[in-house]
């Protein structure tokens, strides 16, 4: 969700200001997804580079997340969202970590859709962490090297359930990944707009989806194989 900072700055006000307005972003771009049918959207809230910023604006993005679970919990139940977090939640203020806490039992029996929060989180460190818990487990006798496969070692990362996404929307005119679901996104298809973060609204969605609509997914097979109804991967999971 990028271009909080740049929006701010063109109009002359403040960094958090320009923050402050993302939120607004998210509280519209979850509701517009629930509308057309999204089951799973996951949003890079803070990456775990964020925390290198200037001390005052870390602690303008860590409030955020508390207010968005103040005002939007409601919402949120009324529509059968569920809500979960990816990334390294005990370097988030303990504030944080309650009301995400909170948020995520309130909205665990939801089913209509999965908004997942990356706080705190990183592609790569994600991809250590888990290679660090797959090695206890060898130690301990768990794991068989021999056994260990794609589905195995997935089982490992922040989230085992997080389906691989369909689409990764990158705002603000930036055209990298910037370590964001590393492992999830191999099959990914990318789209970048201009339009900065605070400005990403309901329409700007749809344009996205219609423009992924438009793609042929192979997974490494050939247009003809597609043709004849193999677009989908035999492992991939469904409703991204």
């Amino acid at each position: 969700m990028d271009g909080n900072g740049r929006w701010a700055e063109a109009r002359g006000l403040s960094r958090n200001e320009g923050h402050r307005a993302g939120l607004e972003s998210v509280r519209g771009i979850v509701r517009a997804a629930h509308e057309l049918g999204v089951r799973w959207l996951t949003l890079y809230a803070f990456s775990l580079e964020n925390w290198s910023r200037p001390k005052a604006e870390v602690d303008q993005l860590m409030r955020l997340p508390e207010e968005y679970f103040e005002t939007e919990m409601e919402n949120l139940m009324a529509n059968g969202v569920r809500v979960r977090t990816i990334g390294r939640p005990d370097l988030l203020p303990p504030g944080v970590r309650r009301r995400v806490s909170e948020a995520m039992a309130r909205t665990r029996a939801n089913t209509e859709m999965t908004l997942v929060f990356a706080l705190s989180y990183g592609g790569r460190q994600e991809i250590v962490d888990a290679a660090r818990r797959l090695l206890r487990d060898f130690e301990a006798g768990k794991l068989d090297p021999d056994r260990l496969d794609e589905k195995t070692f997935a089982a490992y990362l922040y989230d085992p359930e997080l389906p691989d996404p369909d689409l990764l929307i990158r705002t603000g005119g930036e055209e990298r990944v910037s370590n964001f679901l590393l492992w999830q996104i191999a099959y990914a298809e990318l789209y970048t707009t201009d339009v900065m973060w605070p400005d990403f609204r309901k329409l700007h969605l749809v344009e996205a989806i219609l423009d992924y609509q438009r793609r042929e997914r192979r997974f490494g097979m050939t247009s003809a194989q597609v043709r004849v109804g193999s677009s989908e991967r035999p492992d991939e999971p469904e409703g991204r």
